[in-house]
């Protein structure tokens, strides 16, 4: 009958071994759980710079408003009779660079 009684202990804990510790065990769940959770995340903000990107490739291809806009901020072009002024402002010093 003792005999017994230890079998069925060490079969407990060898159950609670797998339980806690083994293939598929609470950690391993948790953790693959929180790996999921990040994903999610980041395939929200890469949906939403999709989306972004997709209006601007819209604006470029239906109007000239964008493409005026981008050689005016990218390159520095002027339509013609306009006048360019460019404001340059100094750097702001930090107690270290006086």
């Amino acid at each position: 009958m003792r005999w017994l009684i230890w079998l069925l202990v060490v079969l407990l804990v060898l159950l609670q071994y797998k339980l806690w510790v083994g293939d598929g065990s609470f950690a391993e769940v948790w953790d693959l759980y929180q790996q999921v959770e990040a994903q999610r995340e980041e395939n929200q903000q890469l949906h939403e710079r999709n989306q972004a990107l997709e209006a601007e490739v819209q604006d470029l291809k239906q109007g000239l408003e964008a493409i005026e806009e981008r050689a005016r901020e990218e390159l520095g072009m002027v339509k013609k009779g306009e006048i360019f002024y460019q404001v340059i402002e100094e750097p702001v010093k930090t107690d270290e660079q006086q």
